[in-house]
């Protein structure tokens, strides 16, 4: 069964891929590496991505602190079939966006800013294990 709060995450995913043809996947990963939501291919591990994902952005992060750039904000890759956007999502997540090369890059950082804002916006910052979803913001009553 899908919580209400795991399904917000998925609303915002599904509203970025929709956003361009060339966004082919996108997740959601905790800091701790923990997928909280994904829109990703069968034939992808999901935790090793997150894994991965978290490692890349905490690297990243560094490399900025130490050339005195600030905060990390957002990560490119590069590479042959494609390219992988990893934008920080907060204090306690990171969005993880797969697209192809001829993927029009001003238009997808905007979606992605927005998506990251809204994840914020959510108030849901990690997953706990035993808990599913932790809710740190304030529901609204409609």
């Amino acid at each position: 069964m899908m919580t209400i709060l795991s399904q917000t995450l998925l609303d915002i995913l599904d509203e970025l891929n929709d956003s361009s043809s060339h966004i082919q996947a996108s997740a959601i990963i905790s800091i701790d590496g923990l997928v909280m939501a994904a829109l990703i291919e069968n034939t992808v591990d999901e935790d090793r991505v997150g894994a991965l994902t978290t490692a890349i952005s905490d690297q990243a992060g560094r490399v900025a602190q130490e050339m005195k750039l600030g905060s990390l904000q957002q990560v490119l890759i590069k590479a042959e079939q494609g390219l992988v956007l990893v934008r920080r999502a907060g204090e306690q997540a990171v969005l993880i966006v797969i697209m192809e090369k001829a993927a029009q890059l001003g238009f997808i950082f905007l979606k992605c800013r927005q998506s990251a804002d809204k994840i914020v916006a959510s108030g849901i910052v990690k997953p706990s294990p035993r808990l599913g979803l932790v809710y740190l913001g304030r529901r609204k009553d409609n």
